[in-house]
């Protein structure tokens, strides 16, 4: 099943993509959210999806409303480590976004006021569906995935590295986590170790990598966070990026107002992004 959130910000409808047409969930369920993402796999969708009515396309909100957390994972790519002039964690790095970061998959992106460093970073998000706790293993893990989406976990490098603390303030800043443009369900992801996904800048491409070479796979990095939090389901966890942002590119080329990014990773669909100014 593909989910995903139509219509404005803040009066978005829940849908599922039926081929190219959106239909309209809220027979089924009020929201995206995690109270039915714990659920889901109970509906009988060969039964419903006939019933539900078309909706008429427009905008597209996150997949997912109001997540609890976005947990991310930095460092998480071999050639992004050495980009960074990092080495290759031990164990995963981690780090949280607020969850208000998270927006639409094409809806704009706001450079912070005073800000000179902002980078883009795509990611494979995992959408959380069933409480993680604990976990015993990796198959435990994947388990209780619900699905994958594409994320853009925008940074601003420095407020990330050279203002002192954590990460977190270079990453939470609104805006700062594009989301989407649908959740795509586990049993339709093949191997979410095996996706291509590539980011452009005004046309011209930046990341062209595989989740083949993440440090950390997606069944470690859930156990691995279970161990040191609960994960409910509707959480988001990015699982890092691949070489080629902007802080480890030649002359550091930081987005600017008017400049575009697009999202591509295999079969999860595509983001598109303008920069603006706060």
């Amino acid at each position: 099943m593909r989910f995903g959130r139509v219509g404005p910000a803040g009066a978005e409808v829940p849908a599922v993509l039926d081929g190219d047409t959106w239909r309209d969930l809220r027979t089924v369920t009020e929201e995206i959210d995690g109270e039915f993402l714990g659920r889901q796999g109970e509906v009988d969708w060969a039964g419903v999806l006939g019933g539900l009515t078309p909706l008429e396309p427009g905008r597209i909100g996150a997949p997912v409303a109001r997540p609890g957390k976005v947990v991310c994972i930095g460092l998480n790519y071999r050639d992004h480590a050495a980009e960074s002039g990092m080495d290759i964690p031990a164990e995963p790095v981690l780090f949280m976004k607020d969850p208000a970061t998270v927006v639409g998959p094409d809806d704009q992106v706001l450079i912070p006021r005073e800000s000179v460093k902002t980078d883009w970073e795509v990611e494979l998000a995992v959408v959380i569906g069933r409480t993680a706790r604990y976990l015993p293993d990796e198959q435990a893990a994947l388990d209780c995935v619900a699905g994958y989406a594409i994320a853009n976990d925008v940074s601003e490098r420095e407020f990330q590295l050279e203002r002192g603390g954590q990460w977190d303030k270079g990453k939470s800043c609104e805006t700062f986590n594009p989301l989407g443009p649908v959740l795509v369900t586990a049993d339709e992801v093949a191997d979410p170790g095996n996706l291509n996904l590539r980011l452009w800048v005004n046309g011209e491409l930046r990341q062209d990598g595989t989740t083949a070479d993440m440090v950390f796979g997606v069944g470690h990095i859930i156990h691995y966070l279970s161990q040191f939090m609960v994960l409910h389901p509707g959480d988001v966890v990015n699982t890092g990026t691949p070489a080629g942002v902007a802080m480890g590119l030649p002359g550091q080329p930081y987005l600017r107002a008017g400049d575009v990014m697009e999202l591509v990773i295999e079969g999860l669909g595509r983001q598109r992004q303008e920069l603006v100014q706060a």
